[in-house]
């Protein structure tokens, strides 16, 4: 039985299913760039890239070494190929730039070059998240490209996916056709596809959420959990196992593979704010990924590849996984 690369995967959607050979290629640089990052977090301490930088990203994290490595992996990779009109990070203020030496594309990469990063350090599970979007005619317009460029809700993604550096290296990707899972194979040098028509059981016994934070939550989230934790005696009539990685993409990649709810609600302590995710960064192609995984992701009141976004690092509050759970959430929340 011959074993389908991500390349043949690609070639293949583009025979059949009319994907554009640029978003082929796309893709196919990412990948690239993913590996290269996986590369350099398994060498850990051996490369010099445990922890942190001097500085802070636009959020006023602190940077960590890998962080920016990872960054710049992104952005080196993509940036001279011509597929793309601009990048965005989660690690950058502002909108990228592709170099007017460099072909511009169709395409807008807006990503987290590395998620999960306060986990480098104790060696668990990280990720890179990514979507692809297209860049809206600027009718001849030249000069710099503007955030508004990128501010188009998530229901305009064409493609999504996330690298999860683990035990394996995976790549978990959506064209929009369902989810395909892809690992890396190090002796062939190639992500083979391991997972395929990937399905979120619509229930579910597991749930992920930060439960130190339970005294700032919201009122619907704090009777959903305590509903939870009731086990078979409550009103759920189940048990429920509480897993938390604290890193996005572990929580997420779990639910993918078994089924299960990750929750990052909104927090009282910062209430300007409606959440602590990152909107286009992370929640929109984590949704889209969970959605055509046959999952549900709202913010608590709507579907949140509904939201229009208002600016590059808007961030959001997060229900996603198994449908039966964030409908019964969500619904808490619209009560």
């Amino acid at each position: 039985m011959s074993r389908i690369t991500l390349s043949r995967y690609l070639i293949e959607q583009t025979r059949s299913n009319n994907t554009p050979a640029d978003l082929r290629f796309l893709i196919e640089v990412v990948a690239r760039a993913c590996k290269e990052i996986s590369y350099a977090v398994s060498k850990g301490a051996l490369g010099g890239v445990l922890g942190s930088m001097e500085t802070e990203n636009i959020q006023g994290e602190v940077q960590k070494k890998l962080d920016v490595l990872s960054n710049d992996i992104l952005l080196e990779a993509n940036e001279w190929g011509g597929h793309l009109a601009g990048m965005a990070s989660e690690e950058m203020d502002n909108a990228y730039q592709i170099p007017g030496k460099y072909p511009k594309g169709a395409y807008l990469l807006v990503f987290d070059p590395l998620d999960g990063s306060s986990n480098i350090d104790v060696n668990v599970s990280v990720g890179t998240i990514f979507s692809v979007l297209r860049c809206p005619d600027r009718n001849g317009e030249e000069g710099d490209l503007g955030e508004e460029a990128f501010l188009q809700p998530g229901t305009e993604q064409v493609a999504a996916g996330y690298a999860i550096y683990g035990p394996q290296t995976m790549l978990m990707l959506t064209l929009g056709n369902g989810v395909k899972g892809f690992t890396l194979d190090r002796e062939l040098g190639s992500f083979v596809m391991t997972h395929d028509n990937i399905q979120v059981p619509a229930q579910t016994k597991e749930f992920a959420i930060n439960m130190s934070n339970q005294r700032h939550w919201e009122a619907p989230v704090t009777r959903y959990v305590d509903e939870l934790l009731a086990g078979k005696s409550g009103p759920l009539e189940k048990d429920y196992n509480m897993r938390w990685v604290a890193a996005m993409v572990a929580d997420v990649h779990r639910i993918l593979t078994r089924g299960g709810m990750f929750m990052y609600p909104r927090d009282s302590r910062e209430p300007e704010k409606p959440g602590k995710l990152r909107l286009m960064y992370e929640a929109n192609p984590m949704s889209f990924i969970i959605e055509q995984a046959g999952g549900a992701a709202t913010n608590g009141y709507q579907r949140i590849l509904d939201i229009q976004p208002t600016s590059l690092h808007q961030r959001v509050a997060v229900f996603l996984g198994s449908k039966e759970e964030v409908e019964r959430v969500t619904g808490y929340h619209q009560a």
